[in-house]
């Protein structure tokens, strides 16, 4: 009997990264969309048969108990649709820490809803220039730049809330509460039995089990891997989109499902582009610089956290140049920067919210982990299709909302460390 129900599932810890998951998935041709947050009886019979879904959270940004909340309430939803396995997708730096976004707690909040034996952490996704070896996590600075371990990364060794002091995941892990994960390092995957060694692995019952990843090739092995476990019970699996890549690589089909991409066809709508940029990163910040078919306008977050008045007259001179001509939102640089990520998300979330009531954008463009991924939720939609590539790890997305001015808009949500140079011209040109 051909299954209906979707098999994988994928909470998102930031709006950015979960949309690397859904083109994952539908550049793969499976059925998938990513809702904003728990969807409603009537919103899951308008996404239609899906084969994986998903949910945008902010949980990165969050404290432990603010976590458990969050997640127990999702992984009941996620555990009532039957999946095979659930998967807590994290940043490719995995960039957490005990006290905010720790994975620890979404395990332990998640894992009673999927209590298989095995819980597999990926901790690679080479497409991004995210490698692990021997538990050891690198990345690259930048796309395509130099690849350095991620205590010495430049930018994530520095990162203002979460920055990444170790480079072994285990101990990385440990500080969060996962005090035993055995490692299935690389060499694995080519000599010997790898299902016998993490057999022996699991023998001494981890709360988890690291998996290298090392190159692509990787991947499928642990796909195999992780489907041949899920039949044992309800899976939970902690990583990058590296984990929907090697699921998607050996996904169970019936050889008649009509499984087709969720991808649009349709062309970008009528009106102008505004960009809300929120990471610090210096990634981003070249791009900006970069940047020269938008008129550029910053924010003093101390002055929009504080001053209604400014928020206002920001909003009605945005929406007054929106007439005209594409615009860019910047907040400031880390020194000047003032304010928490959650008071100045809740300002910028309340800027864009007032900024669309008055104007029809045919595209939106969001940079940035905590606070532009925070800022979204503002907006009223629920749910984001895939409509075409646009660069790795942030894709051209199309939203769905039951508000007639941003149902269907396209939508980019990009990481502080994604994308070339050029990511604002190619956003603004891409059709």
């Amino acid at each position: 009997m051909e299954r209906t129900s979707p098999r994988y599932g994928w909470y998102g810890d930031d709006f950015t990264g979960a949309t690397d998951t859904l083109a994952t998935l539908a550049e793969r041709d499976f059925r998938a969309l990513l809702f904003l947050r728990i969807p409603t009886q009537a919103q899951l019979a308008a996404a239609g048969p899906l084969d994986a879904i998903g949910i945008a959270g902010a949980t990165r940004a969050m404290a432990p108990g603010a976590m458990a909340m969050e997640l127990r309430e999702a992984g009941r939803f996620f555990a009532g649709l039957g999946l095979d396995i659930l998967h807590y997708k994290c940043c490719s730096t995995f960039d957490s820490a005990p006290h905010v976004g720790s994975l620890g707690a979404a395990a332990r909040a998640l894992r009673p809803h999927f209590p298989n034996p095995l819980l597999p952490i990926v901790g690679g996704q080479p497409n991004l220039g995210r490698y692990c070896l021997f538990g050891n996590l690198f990345a690259s600075a930048g796309a395509g730049g130099e690849v350095h371990r991620i205590d010495r990364h430049p930018t994530m060794s520095l990162h203002p809330v979460t920055p990444m002091a170790e480079a072994d995941l285990r101990l990385h892990l440990k500080a969060q509460g996962l005090e035993r994960v055995a490692l299935i390092d690389y060499r694995a995957y080519e000599e010997g039995d790898v299902a016998a060694t993490l057999a022996e692995s699991l023998a001494a019952r981890p709360d988890a089990v690291l998996m290298d990843v090392s190159r692509c090739a990787d991947l499928p092995v642990i796909g195999r891997l992780l489907w041949q476990h899920a039949a044992g019970g309800p899976m939970l699996a902690i990583g990058p989109s590296s984990v929907a890549q090697a699921l998607a690589t050996s996904w169970p089909r019936n050889a008649d499902a009509d499984i087709g991409a969720s991808a649009g066809q349709a062309p970008r709508p009528d009106g102008p582009i505004l960009a809300l940029v929120g990471s610090l990163s210096p990634v981003t910040r070249a791009q900006v610089e970069a940047a020269s078919g938008f008129l550029r306008i910053d924010i003093d977050v101390g002055r929009l956290r504080g001053e209604p008045a400014y928020a206002e007259a920001l909003k009605r001179e945005t929406q007054q140049h929106l007439k005209e001509r594409h615009v860019m939102l910047v907040t400031e640089r880390p020194a000047q920067s003032a304010g928490a990520t959650e008071s100045v998300a809740a300002g910028t979330g309340a800027l864009l919210r007032a900024i669309v009531t008055g104007v029809r954008l045919s595209r939106l463009i969001v940079c940035g982990g905590d606070t532009s991924s925070l800022a979204i939720k503002a907006l009223d939609l629920w749910g984001l299709s895939y409509r075409a590539p646009m660069v790795p790890g942030a894709p051209l997305c199309r939203a769905h909302s039951d508000d007639i001015r941003l149902d269907g808009i396209d939508i980019v949500l990009k990481g502080g460390q994604m994308g070339p140079p050029d990511f604002f011209a190619r956003a603004e040109a891409r059709d």
